[in-house]
């Protein structure tokens, strides 16, 4: 009400307070969110419900929730989408969205205006396909780079350019993917972005998936 001028107009110092007020309290509700998101993740870590899906379906339904973000921050997302059909493949669809959107939110969170997120998808042979989510943002150093699946661990030039976040997003995607049986992996430079990938099973050949039930 106060930034829309319901209640009068406001002095440029009595706004400037107002919008910091504003900023402060959405990145605390993104927190919260997202450590919510987490611990219900966590609550059924040790079991996942396996459903015949379709990988590109689960990857549309992840970018609309990020429609608005990209925008507002100008990173343009590209789905290179795959030149034919995959096949429908067993994996949790709830946790699987969570990774997706885990990796997406981040290279876009981590790119500057201008930058770009490319989505894309590679069937490696029968048994597993290879899932990317590639940014042209502000990389992880080096000497970083092994504790990046850590629980709690948030790189130095991440932690500069976004305050908050919990550290566990990474840690928790990596746990689900090996839980499917799959691998999860980047290459990075920092100061030129980043590319995370993470393989899921097509089910054609006996695969041990932790945690199934």
């Amino acid at each position: 009400m106060f930034q829309d001028g319901d209640v009068g107009e406001l002095t440029a110092e009595q706004r400037g307070f107002i919008d910091k007020a504003f900023s402060a309290n959405e990145r605390m509700i993104d927190l919260v969110s997202e450590m919510l998101e987490i611990a219900k993740v966590g609550e059924t870590q040790n079991s996942l419900t396996l459903t015949a899906g379709s990988i590109v379906e689960l990857i549309d339904d992840s970018l609309f929730d990020f429609t608005s973000e990209s925008y507002k921050r100008g990173v343009e997302i590209i789905f290179l989408r795959p030149e034919t059909d995959l096949p429908l493949i067993p994996f949790d669809w709830a946790k699987v969205r969570f990774v997706m959107q885990n990796l997406i939110e981040n290279a876009i969170k981590y790119s500057d205006k201008g930058d770009r997120v490319v989505i894309a998808i590679e069937k490696h042979n029968d048994h597993e396909i290879e899932i990317s989510v590639k940014d042209t943002g502000i990389g992880i150093p080096a000497d970083e780079q092994p504790k990046i699946f850590e629980r709690y661990f948030r790189a130095d030039n991440a932690k500069k350019k976004e305050d908050m976040g919990t550290g566990l997003g990474l840690y928790t995607a990596k746990h689900i993917i090996e839980q499917h049986g799959g691998t999860m992996s980047f290459e990075s430079k920092d100061g030129t972005g980043t590319t995370f990938f993470f393989t899921l099973p097509t089910g054609k050949k006996p695969h041990s998936i932790a945690g199934m039930v």
